[in-house]
């Protein structure tokens, strides 16, 4: 109900937009995430070359969107935009050569690791550059009452939930059920 209303009160555009920077955003964290988790073992590898090609590789993304959506055509354009192409592709590269992979999928993983994700990340935030203004605000704003319903009641209800060991049952069973189901020397 509370969807429909939206819907029916909001201009189309405002939600197309919307909907397309959450999608967007959604994805770019996703590609970003999948060389995380390949590229960094907890308690085993240091996280901060990771990280810091992250950073770098979306700051040249970046670079590259502002200057396609607002450097007027000239020939220093299409210099500014091969510069920060060049950059992007020698943080890649350097990451790749200098960087092992902590974690490498026994069947399946993503191929090319880490081109593949760092062309999602890039044309992401290509297309995110590509929204207006007040998208972004609105973004914000229901972002931030996400993380203010997260902070105030989820967080509490799963630390709730942990400390009655109710987290992580199935609803039908019991605490005693579960441990018995668990202790080997009970099973028949």
């Amino acid at each position: 109900i509370f969807t429909a209303a939206i819907a029916l009160f909001t201009d189309l555009t405002v939600l197309l937009n919307l909907v397309s920077i959450g999608t967007l955003f959604v994805f770019y964290m996703v590609a970003n995430a999948v060389i995380y988790r390949r590229y960094v073992n907890l308690g085993t590898t240091n996280p901060q070359p990771t990280l810091s090609f992250l950073f770098l590789f979306s700051v040249t993304s970046i670079i590259f969107t502002l200057i396609w959506h607002f450097v007027p055509p000239c020939k220093s354009k299409a210099f500014m935009l091969g510069a920060s192409a060049i950059v992007a592709i020698a943080v890649l590269q350097i990451f790749h050569c200098v960087v092992p992979q902590a974690k490498k999928p026994e069947f399946w993983g993503v191929p090319l690791m880490p081109w593949i994700p760092c062309i999602s990340i890039f044309l992401n935030i290509f297309l995110l550059g590509s929204l207006d203004g007040p998208s972004y605000v609105r973004f914000g704003f229901f972002s931030a009452l996400a993380v203010l319903v997260y902070l105030l009641y989820s967080v509490h209800a799963s630390f709730d939930a942990e400390e009655d060991g109710s987290f992580g049952q199935k609803s039908c069973e019991s605490p005693k059920e579960s441990a018995e189901s668990e202790d080997p020397s009970l099973k028949v």
